[in-house]
């Protein structure tokens, strides 16, 4: 194999597919990425037996073969390189040479008969949607994604697609988070993705917010295709929680806050607050003012910011991180709180519209 191709193109194709690469494998060429070099283009390839991501760049390919490189090396060479151009070439002894200007590598490559053939997916085309829809669905819901492998279903984000609508979710048992937009779909499915793969297909997205990304899904594999990427996974099976069943119907307590105002208190009151001193914080909602107070062995702190209180008045107890994700993710000015007592599941909303729902649950007091 002999090629000559652009160090940035290279470089940025390197780092993109290296997100599927194992870091550490008992089976070396787990740790690489596939280069096939072919008419005028180069295929990089990264696999780490669960998702896959695939990438074509244009080259000048004077012999046209395979080989498997180890990515951490592979990235940190190329990176390096001058600007330019970059040659590649293998000889049939397995050393590869890295070459750009008057800076050469030379490095052993791996047999490209050796890296493990990615499944044939067999999805089909399930809905077309906009970068910028997917992106913000992504990275609205993924911080109440479940980090306990004793449920796997919930480690990862529920896709539930029907013909006019996406919804994604995730929860861990303490929090939810809901976000529903429109699309057209071919066809109606729920699948489980796999949290790192949310992850990567959001670092991956361009950033052009109208370019399409297409999905494609069956109940084993999801891919996702855009802008040159494409991303394959296998999906994670088990029964997602009913979602629907532990949303509050109504509430007693509705309350108009001013989000930057709130998230300062907790903020505050969260300067007490250690890994080792987990104190909830108690939050009145009474009139037309929220208070919030903290005490742990640091100190004590009493805070309160003006709000919209309807209802009965209520104090309820919340571990401060959960409370803070939530509202940060609402990227509103204003956000709307609704509860039905201190022990009752509180739901944070859009003052109008239902551009999401995130859910959190109340920390009961000790002395309660």
């Amino acid at each position: 194999m002999k090629i000559l191709c652009d160090k940035t193109l290279l470089s940025a194709a390197i780092d993109g597919v290296s997100k599927a690469v194992t870091p550490r494998s008992a089976t070396p060429v787990l740790e690489g990425i596939l280069l096939k070099a072919e008419g005028f283009q180069l295929t990089l390839t990264g696999y780490d037996m669960e998702m896959s991501i695939v990438t074509t760049i244009e080259a000048n390919v004077t012999e046209p073969g395979e080989l498997v490189l180890n990515a951490k090396l592979l990235s940190d060479m190329v990176r390096r390189m001058p600007s330019g151009q970059v040659e590649i070439s293998a000889g049939e002894t397995g050393k590869t040479s890295i070459r750009s200007g008057v800076a050469q590598f030379e490095i052993q490559s791996m047999p490209a008969s050796d890296f493990p053939e990615l499944p044939n997916a067999g999805a089909e085309q399930t809905l077309t949607i906009k970068t910028g829809v997917l992106r913000e669905m992504i990275d609205r819901t993924l911080y109440a994604v479940s980090q306990d492998e004793k449920k796997p279903a919930h480690t990862g984000e529920l896709f539930e697609i029907t013909p006019d609508k996406l919804t994604v979710v995730a929860l861990d048992g303490y929090r939810l988070a809901v976000v529903e937009r429109p699309v057209q779909a071919a066809k109606e499915i729920r699948i489980i993705v796999p949290s790192k793969t949310m992850t990567e297909v959001s670092h991956l997205l361009p950033n052009d917010e109208e370019e399409d990304v297409h999905i494609c899904a069956n109940r084993r594999y999801v891919v996702f295709i855009t802008a040159g990427y494409t991303i394959m996974s296998r999906l994670i099976e088990g029964e997602f929680l009913n979602y629907r069943n532990v949303i509050p119907d109504g509430s007693r307590t509705q309350v108009v806050i001013d989000t930057k105002d709130f998230i300062s208190t907790i903020e505050r009151a969260s300067l007490i607050i250690t890994e080792r001193l987990k104190n909830p914080l108690r939050i009145a909602f009474t009139g037309e003012k929220v208070v919030v107070r903290c005490q742990t062995s640091l100190g004590r702190v009493v805070d309160e910011f003006a709000a919209q209180c309807q209802g009965e008045e209520v104090e309820v107890g919340f571990n401060n991180r959960y409370l803070l994700d939530a509202l940060r993710n609402a990227r509103t000015e204003q956000v709307k709180i609704e509860m039905s007592g201190p022990l009752s599941p509180v739901k944070v909303l859009p003052v109008e519209g239902n551009d999401f729902l995130y859910l959190v649950l109340p920390v009961r007091f000790k002395n309660d």
